[in-house]
């Protein structure tokens, strides 16, 4: 029996929910972000208002300028995720396996369902149909053998898009997707590959695996080897992966002033581990991120060999990142703070002697507990009562 597997990708998802509960906003360039005093991006956008070069991660004054007569929205993620729910309902109708990629987007495994639902193309009509009719959106479905290459097919013919690799065919549909738009080839990846004239997939099967593990190393020349035969590299896994828990702050000017970066960074320190707290989780990597004046973005991260306990770890953590990335010349836009690789069924491994970050681990279990009774931050740092320019701790 041959695996089969659906990519549905729902279609510009958060302005289609949009446009779905607000009629009046039907055929119109709809760009869903933040506000334009905050200087927000734009998280996603109708594909009229696509036509205008607007696309996510943005900047909203520069869609503003791009599209001055689009419909600006700040969005409803308690919506988004309500009909996401609802669309992963029916596809459990079809499968028990599912794999939620992301909020708008699953992997369906649907091998050896064909007696229930039909030919693979038929199956996935009948889902379009019931996410049409029940929540009133379209979604792309692309259909083949690896999880892979269902994705890339279910971005063939978007919007409302449904399109099947067949057996056979897998290297002459990946010969007729351009390299850049091949999922896993960033913008790095990519120029590399044309400064070595291999721009085409063809190009790279001309190669043997050891050769291109010379030039690119042997991970990257494994995946390469593997994408230019439609084979699938192994990006997507129904094993259960590790999340992340991260916040950010877009300022509302440019700054380099350590002091409002220190309290910000703790402030941020506070929120993702009391977050850390409430899910029960561990982590051992923190990442930081920043976004300077230009829009150029980096990021750092350290991992330690136990997890973290406590936020004045974190905030302590963050300080020596900053201190390492940061150039106290350069004017900051945005910050952003994360723990990396959370283990939701980690448990906490404490040292042999308690030390000042597990006696603080205690008392920030207190504070959370009384917030959450009184439900509101009843307890706050003395240096979080002092915000940054920014407003928004």
């Amino acid at each position: 029996m041959r695996p089969i597997f659906f990519c549905a990708d729902m279609d510009a998802f958060f302005a289609s929910v949009e446009q779905h509960d607000h009629p009046e906003y039907k055929g119109k360039p709809l760009i869903v972000g933040g506000s334009l005093e905050h200087r927000s991006v734009v998280s996603a956008c109708s594909y009229e208002a696509r036509k205008f070069g607007v696309h996510s991660a943005m900047p909203v004054l520069m869609a503003r300028k791009l599209c001055p007569h689009g419909i600006f929205v700040t969005g409803n993620m308690k919506r988004y995720k309500e009909v996401s729910d609802s669309i992963m309902e029916i596809f459990s109708r079809f499968t028990p396996n599912v794999m939620q990629n992301s909020i708008d987007e699953a992997f369906l495994d649907m091998t050896g369902t064909e007696l229930l639902f039909g030919p693979p193309a038929e199956s996935a009509a009948k889902i379009k149909e019931c996410v049409l009719s029940e929540a009133g959106l379209t979604v792309s479905i692309g259909i083949a053998e690896n999880m892979y290459l269902a994705k890339l097919a279910s971005d063939y013919r978007k919007p409302n898009g449904l399109y099947q690799v067949q057996n056979g065919t897998e290297i002459e549909f990946i010969d007729s997707i351009p390299m850049k738009k091949l999922w896993g080839i960033g913008k790095s990846t990519f120029s590399r590959l044309e400064k070595s004239g291999l721009n085409t997939a063809a190009r790279i099967r001309e190669y043997p695996q050891k050769l291109l593990a010379s030039m690119f190393g042997d991970s990257e020349a494994e995946f390469l080897y593997k994408i230019s035969r439609g084979q699938d590299p192994g990006i997507f896994t129904s094993a259960p992966k590790t999340h992340s828990i991260s916040n950010e702050i877009t300022f509302d000017s440019d700054i380099n002033d350590y002091t409002i970066l220190k309290n910000t960074l703790l402030a941020l320190s506070h929120k993702i581990m009391f977050r850390l707290m409430e899910q029960g989780g561990t982590s051992k990597t923190l990442a930081l991120k920043l976004r300077l004046d230009d829009f150029s973005t980096s990021t750092i991260q350290t991992t330690r060999q136990n997890s973290f306990t406590s936020a004045e770890e974190v905030f302590s953590a963050a300080l020596e990142l900053l201190t390492k990335k940061w150039n106290t010349d350069q004017k900051i836009r945005l910050i952003g703070l994360g723990l990396q690789n959370v283990d939701d069924n980690g448990a906490y491994q404490p040292e042999l002697f308690e030390n000042i970050h597990e006696k603080q681990q205690k008392v920030e279990n207190t504070i959370l507990k009384l917030n959450h009774r009184y439900q509101k931050s009843c307890l706050l740092k003395a240096a979080l009562l002092h915000r940054s320019r920014s407003g928004k701790y």
